[in-house]
C-alpha cells in the first residue's frame, strides 16, 4: 500500500486506514520500535472534569466497547500484527489505563513477548474525581517490551542518566499534560505530551531507526521521532486526526528540537 502522506525525503509517512490493512501489506521484521496508544474502551457515558467544566468521557466508536472477552480479543490481534512487524531487536510500548492496560499485559506475556518495564506517567494536575467515590486518577501506565527473551534490544541508558542529572532514571515519569501550542492546530481526546514521547524514542532507538504507530492520533509520535532524525509510519482511521497530524507536521519548523 502506497501512503496517503509522505514528506519529502519520505522520512514521515501516514495512512488514512485501518492498521490492520496497512500491517498486513508492511514487510515483515521491518519495524525497530513501535509506540501504540490503543482504544481504551472507557467511553461509557461518564464524565469528567475538563477547564472547570463537566464534560462527557466519550471519545467515539472506536473507544466504545464493555465486553472484556471482546476487548482482549482486539487486543492480542494488534499486538499479533506488531509483533510480526517487529525486527528481532525491535521494541514496542504500550500506553494505557486500567480500562485496557491489564489485558495488553496478558496478551504481552501470551504472545511471547518480553516485558521490560511498567513506566508510570504521573500527571502533576488531572482532572478532580467528580464522583467523589474514588481517588483522583493522576497517572497512565505505558508497558515497554521487547520481541522476544532473545531480543538484544536497544537502551541508550548513559543519556537517560544524563538527562537524569547523572542519576539512573526511574520507571514514574512526572510530565504535564500536552502543552497549548501542541494543540495549536487542533485537539485529540487521548494526546499524549511531546516530552514523553521524545524520551521513548530517545531510550529506545537510534538514529535512522524506523518507528510505527498503528493508532497515530494527532501524530505526536510521529513528531517526536522525525524531529530526533528517526523515520515514522503512522496509521490513522479517523480522517479529522490523519488531516490533524498532517497540518502539525506542516508546523514542524515551530517545534522544539531533540
Amino acid at each position: 500500500m502506497e501512503p496517503n502522506f509522505k514528506s519529502t525525503d519520505n522520512k514521515f509517512q501516514l495512512y488514512h486506514a485501518d492498521c490492520f490493512d496497512v500491517m498486513r501489506s508492511m514487510e515483515k521484521c521491518s519495524i525497530d520500535m513501535i509506540f501504540v496508544d490503543p482504544p481504551y474502551f472507557l467511553s461509557n457515558g461518564g464524565v469528567t472534569c475538563s477547564a472547570g467544566k463537566m464534560v462527557s468521557v466519550n471519545k467515539g466508536r472506536w473507544d466504545s466497547e464493555i465486553d472484556p472477552v471482546k476487548i482482549h480479543r482486539f487486543n492480542v490481534r494488534w499486538l499479533s500484527a506488531c509483533k510480526q512487524l517487529l525486527t528481532d531487536n525491535g521494541t514496542i510500548w504500550v500506553s494505557g489505563t486500567r480500562h485496557n492496560i491489564y489485558s495488553v499485559g496478558f496478551a504481552m506475556h501470551q504472545l511471547g513477548f518480553k516485558l521490560l518495564n511498567d513506566i508510570t506517567w504521573e500527571k502533576p494536575n488531572p482532572p478532580p474525581n467528580l464522583s467523589c467515590r474514588y481517588f483522583t486518577h493522576a497517572t497512565e501506565t505505558i508497558l515497554w517490551a521487547a520481541k522476544s527473551h532473545k531480543s538484544k534490544y536497544t537502551f541508550n541508558y548513559q543519556e537517560m542518566k544524563s538527562d537524569n542529572f547523572g542519576k539512573q532514571m526511574k520507571s514514574v515519569w512526572r510530565m504535564s499534560a500536552p502543552k497549548k501550542s501542541e494543540k495549536e492546530y487542533g485537539k485529540h481526546p487521548t494526546q499524549k505530551p511531546l516530552a514523553l514521547l521524545k524520551r521513548i524514542v530517545k531510550a529506545s532507538t537510534d538514529s535512522g531507526a524506523l518507528v510505527l504507530d498503528p493508532f497515530s492520533g494527532s501524530g505526536t509520535t510521529g513528531i517526536a521521532a522525525y524531529i530526533m532524525g528517526r523515520r515514522y509510519i503512522g496509521i490513522e482511521l479517523e480522517k479529522d486526526y490523519f488531516d490533524l497530524t498532517v497540518k502539525r507536521f506542516g508546523g514542524i519548523n515551530n517545534v522544539d528540537g531533540p
